[in-house]
């Protein structure tokens, strides 16, 4: 589906209140600000009352940086590279983001799914396709365009050794990163390293499993807030982001900071 001008419009204002809360307390003191627009899929995406406790690693990036990068999520449930495109998500960034501003990118799970074809991207062609729109539509604007490769499932073979589960998406991104001269955080690569150092017990904690659910894709919150931890971590090595920038790196992150607010017409839109 593609949305009106209306409804794209209220998806950016969904996303972003913390962010325009932010920007004017800034402007405000005679300041200028940068805000992080993520562009992702549910991994990464806000998730409301209903859901909880499942948390997406979006929710918990605030909390490793400053409070003047404000965070602006607009990754949503279900997406792709192609169907965040063809429904007027990025368009939704792209109308509000600003010079210097940053747009971190991260899709591949959705991607993946050859039978549906308003998702399917193909990785050496149409998701390198998709993912430049992201990184000419950020540059076109002054902003900058980074590129995740996608967070790993929880899977484990029978020897207990982690799993890769993303097939070629991790690699054609780094290539597509190379080309490009764009910045590369390879969530993909540390999330597997971190699944394999935690091993298959213990990363039950981290995943959304509950007493009627046992999801290996989705977290929780301390699975939030690892991955975040991850994120924050790659863009400071990247030098993305200074030091300056990035707050509680080796903190322990309390999982009762995460909160789910209701969900409004205008964020689940």
């Amino acid at each position: 589906m593609s949305l009106t001008r209306r409804q794209i419009t209220a998806v950016a204002l969904a996303a972003v209140p913390l962010a325009l809360a932010a920007n004017g307390t800034a402007r405000a003191a005679g300041r200028s600000t940068r805000t992080l627009y993520i562009a992702g899929d549910s991994t990464a995406a806000q998730k409301y009352a209903d859901a909880a406790p499942e948390t997406g690693w979006g929710m918990a990036l605030p909390f490793f940086l400053r409070k003047d990068l404000p965070v602006a999520n607009h990754a949503v449930n279900g997406r792709s590279s192609k169907s965040f495109v063809d429904e007027g998500r990025l368009d939704a960034i792209l109308s509000v983001i600003r010079p210097g501003d940053l747009l971190l990118v991260q899709f591949a799970h959705n991607d993946e799914k050859a039978a549906d074809p308003t998702r399917y991207t193909e990785p050496w062609t149409t998701y390198q396709d998709y993912l430049r729109r992201y990184l000419d539509g950020a540059r076109a604007r002054g902003a900058r365009p980074v590129l995740a490769t996608p967070v790993e499932r929880r899977r484990f073979d029978a020897d207990g050794n982690a799993v890769p589960t993303h097939g070629d998406y991790p690699a054609a991104m780094r290539a597509l990163a190379a080309e490009e001269r764009v910045p590369l955080l390879d969530i993909q690569a540390l999330s597997l390293a971190l699944w394999q150092e935690l091993g298959v017990e213990a990363t039950k904690t981290y995943f959304n499993w509950t007493a009627t659910e046992q999801d290996n894709t989705h977290f929780n919150p301390p699975g939030a807030i690892a991955v975040a931890r991850l994120v924050a971590r790659e863009l400071l090595r990247t030098r993305v982001l200074a030091p300056r920038d990035v707050v509680r790196l080796d903190d322990d992150i309390p999982p009762s900071w995460i909160t789910w607010p209701e969900a409004t017409d205008a964020s689940v839109a």
